[in-house]
């Protein structure tokens, strides 16, 4: 049993940074700690994709072209997880981009970032109009 835990550490250690993302994002009510729990998650997303496509003693999939024999494919890295993380973390960072500029337009509108007084603030906008 224990093998199994020290097999898959890095796993757990997803897990772990999944859990402590998640707990941001539903428990804190500051909306920038809501933004870092959400980066935590999306960052331990990309590292369960790339320990999963992890593969020991493989290579890059480039071939010589004087290579004439069998090929034995078991040996090589499939590289298409690895560039598609490449794409998640551009769109992550396009999206924290967003995020905190419309976190800082919030802030500008109701001088608060607490979620609790924001929806406050919000419903009495909406019932003075």
């Amino acid at each position: 049993m224990f093998e199994f835990f020290l097999g898959h550490y890095a796993y757990w250690f997803v897990f772990i940074l999944m859990a402590i993302g998640l707990f941001g994002m539903v428990m804190k009510n500051n909306l920038i700690k809501k933004l870092i729990g959400m980066s935590i998650f999306q960052v331990s997303i990309i590292l369960f994709y790339v320990a999963a496509a992890n593969k020991w003693n493989a290579t890059v999939p480039v071939l010589n072209h004087g290579h004439h024999g069998a090929i034995e494919t078991a040996g090589y890295i499939n590289p298409l997880p690895h560039t598609l993380m490449l794409t998640a973390i551009v769109v992550g960072v396009a999206t924290m981009g967003v995020a905190f500029a419309l976190v800082i337009s919030i802030f500008k509108r109701y001088n608060t970032l607490e979620e609790d007084k924001l929806l406050r603030e919000m419903k009495k906008e909406n019932d003075n109009q």
